[in-house]
């Protein structure tokens, strides 16, 4: 397999939307040769060997020791050799419902950016099937992943999550913006009643609150109580549901309250601070910040401007990298490697989210999509998972995750594409 390296540098290149459209028709064609069902880079995780090893005690040194002697050869071998391990292990290719709502918002987008009724047709039937597939037994819309996953809390397949229910809020939010149906403006309600009836909510204080991940645990994400956090302001406003707009300003300042003095967030809340406390990545960042976004264009209110701009100056001195003359995306702060597509996706994501506001982010745009589909578009068309470098080697991990790859970068380009439409098509 090769990797496509047909792009030339986004500043010099008045052909850069021709050339991202490219990209997304190849990613496209792929996508629909394959289908919607892939893997994941979790999915192995929820297998019986995986979660015994994850269930191990981390009681004491030597426990913790005896687990990863365990459990450090599988995430290796896993690594190394991802499509064995699923074969081993009897792993079948599965729909993610974050995957199809990822894809419903791409073709949207694409709709919006180029008229064409191809892409409208595939995004209803992204939207059909996520309302065919909710997680059963509750009585508002909700989804979650299809394969069992263990941090700390053992969550069965299917379980809602709010990571997975927000984006399908977004997808139907968008859906309802786009077409006018009132049917997908109910969906985003039901989405915020599960959220406030079903997710745990912690309350810190008078002002400050923070959803959990699931029903079943008591987590505190940042981004995933973001997520919740912003969209009951934002579909709390456009249906007149205060007490949304209430509850979700409140998780808003858990955000806000725990913001580091360089401007970051780490993954998780203080209040886990036996969590992998200082946690910082490409992916979850650009979600925060653009819930931080989201809430200030919502709400007009400077704090959260504020906010975001100190984080992006924090993303722009230390999850950015220039490579001649184009502008790659660092997985953590200050690593040039791995790249992972997630992060490549999420760059995108974010400067094309905050371009019309932010001049140094549709420069990042304009200098990271030259560079993400040079290096990480396959001839074939999907998006390899990583690149990697050991003892001075680099090799790619080629494995095309269904949601992970092929999904977010669908929407990031999609993405990329309505805001250069947007701006008339000039580089």
């Amino acid at each position: 397999m090769r990797i496509h390296r047909h792009v030339k540098p986004g500043g010099e290149d008045n052909n850069i939307l021709d050339d991202i459209m490219r990209s997304v028709e190849r990613l496209d064609a792929w996508i629909q040769g394959n289908g919607w069902a892939g893997y994941d880079p979790y999915d192995v995780r929820g297998t019986r060997l995986f979660l015994r090893a994850l269930a191990l005690p981390k009681t004491s040194l030597v426990a913790r020791w005896y687990r990863k002697l365990i459990l450090g050869p599988l995430i290796v071998g896993e690594a190394l050799f991802p499509k064995l391990f699923r074969v081993v292990l009897d792993v079948q290719p599965s729909v993610n419902a974050k995957g199809m709502a990822l894809f419903a918002r791409a073709y949207l987008n694409l709709f919006t950016a180029t008229g064409r009724d191809g892409y409208r047709q595939k995004a209803i039937a992204c939207l059909e099937w996520l309302l065919r597939n909710p997680s059963a037994g509750y009585q508002e819309p909700c989804w979650g992943y299809p394969f069992d996953w263990d941090n700390g809390v053992m969550v069965p397949a299917l379980t809602p999550a709010s990571v997975v229910s927000a984006a399908a809020c977004e997808a139907f939010w968008a859906a309802w913006r786009a077409t006018g149906n009132g049917q997908y403006l109910e969906t985003c309600c039901g989405v915020c009643r599960f959220f406030v009836d079903k997710l745990n909510v912690d309350q810190i204080d008078d002002d400050t609150v923070c959803f959990s991940y699931t029903p079943l645990d008591h987590f505190h994400v940042h981004n995933a109580n973001l997520m919740v956090g912003e969209l009951l302001v934002r579909v709390g406003r456009q249906v007149g549901r205060h007490d949304w707009v209430t509850m979700g300003l409140k998780a808003a300042n858990y955000a806000l309250r725990e913001q580091n003095h360089d401007g970051s967030l780490f993954y998780w809340g203080r209040v886990q601070n036996n969590m992998n406390p200082d946690r910082i990545d490409h992916y979850h960042s650009g979600f925060e910040m653009r819930c931080l976004y989201g809430l200030w264009k919502s709400t007009g209110m400077p704090q959260y401007k504020t906010a975001l701009d100190r984080y992006y100056g924090f993303y722009d001195r230390n999850l950015l990298q220039q490579d001649g003359g184009l502008i790659a995306p660092m997985m953590y702060p200050g690593a040039r490697f791995p790249v992972n597509i997630h992060s490549c996706a999420e760059g995108l994501m974010l400067n094309s989210t905050l371009a019309p506001d932010c001049e140094r982010a549709r420069e990042v745009m304009l200098k990271m999509a030259p560079w993400v589909i040079s290096r990480m578009q396959a001839d074939a068309g999907h998006f390899v998972f990583m690149r990697r470098r050991y003892l001075g080697v680099e090799w790619l991990s080629r494995i095309p995750y269904i949601r992970w790859g092929q999904a977010w970068m669908l929407l990031a380009l999609s993405q990329v594409v309505l805001e250069l439409r947007r701006a008339g098509g000039q580089t």
